[in-house]
């Protein structure tokens, strides 16, 4: 299939985002001199950008490309909370507010841009595990129906707490009275959560080195990427494992053997700040809309070549990676 003719067809899918939900601050400055009282450097502000972060960034990249999309995540509200809830709707992002028994303060994320530079970043969220809201009253039974209408949900786990053991087995166990719903997963190792037998596994390098329970290669040593997909689908069984490497473009895999090995179609790298939401989120649309996997990657991949050349977290815009698909006649044939 033409890939230009696989991004149109996104818009027939919808696709739920369950997750971690974060606001996103962008302070953007210029520096002239260091302060007297600290060497520290003095950043004189030009602008703040507000955008969605975390699982809501999927969101964001799943409605740029069409996609009929819902949110679930911790949303308080907050000032916050209310920010991102604007940007969601303006996107016409759906969010389905879970009834919360705590109140943890909405999460952000503020990084300070100079010369198009990461200085630092400031996080404001409540540290104690209170982000859950599958304790919520009544919430299998919301999840269910939400399940029931959407072709693909997407598990985004940013080690927040919102995705726990037991919601993450409600959904496991919704999906197997919904034989075409796609479950994909994009894991945080850390948290030892089982998800056996998804539908779609994306984790990064690092991530995948983590789920294989392998160590870090010594320096100069090559990166055991065959072993690596034969330990992750004997741990966890994943219909489709995708392990994103970066400036190495991304892996496919079934039944824990490399089938395919496609490279980084990036022209340029900026900020690779939210390319693992762009993959994932790309990767579920084109295979709920039933591409196979390689053509599913190869759209990915392009749309990941995209994002990477902005500063910032920046979800896939449809017109660029249309224009992208048509100046680079990216036919997964000829690739």
């Amino acid at each position: 299939m033409n890939l230009s003719l696989l991004l149109k067809q996104l818009g027939n899918v919808k696709i739920l985002v369950l997750g971690d939900l974060m606001l996103d601050h962008y302070v953007w400055g210029n520096v002239h001199r260091i302060s007297p009282e600290a060497p520290v450097p003095i950043v004189q502000v030009t602008k703040d950008t507000y955008t969605a972060g975390g699982a809501a960034n999927v969101a964001l990249n799943l409605t740029n490309l069409g996609v009929k999309t819902n949110v679930m995540g911790h949303c308080t509200q907050d000032d916050a909370g209310k920010r991102l809830l604007d940007i969601l709707l303006s996107k016409n992002v759906k969010y389905v507010q879970p009834e919360l028994l705590f109140q943890a303060p909405t999460i952000i994320k503020t990084r300070v841009v100079v010369h198009s530079q990461q200085l630092c970043r400031i996080d404001r969220e409540d540290t104690r595990e209170c982000y859950s809201i599958d304790t919520a009253p009544n919430f299998e039974k919301m999840l269910s129906q939400v399940l029931s209408e959407v072709d693909a949900v997407i598990i985004s786990d940013y080690a927040k707490g919102v995705i726990t053991q037991s919601l993450m087995d409600s959904v496991l166990k919704i999906a197997k009275t919904l034989p075409d719903l796609l479950v994909a997963v994009d894991p945080k190792p850390a948290r030892r959560l089982s998800f056996r037998g998804v539908g779609l596994l994306t984790p990064n390098r690092s991530e995948a080195l983590e789920l294989a329970e392998l160590p870090e290669p010594s320096p100069g040593e090559k990166y055991p990427l065959e072993k690596i997909c034969k330990r992750i689908h004997d741990i966890y069984n994943p219909e489709i494992l995708i392990v994103t490497l970066g400036a190495d473009g991304m892996a496919i895999s079934h039944r824990g053997e490399v089938v395919e090995h496609l490279p980084t179609v990036a022209r340029q790298v900026f900020d690779v700040s939210g390319a693992g939401d762009t993959v994932i989120a790309t990767l579920t649309a084109a295979l709920a809309s039933g591409a196979n996997a390689a053509e599913a990657a190869r759209l990915a991949n392009a749309a990941a070549g995209c994002v990477v050349a902005h500063v910032g977290t920046a979800p896939v815009m449809y017109n660029e990676l249309e224009d992208w698909l048509e100046k680079a006649d990216m036919d997964y044939q000829s690739i």
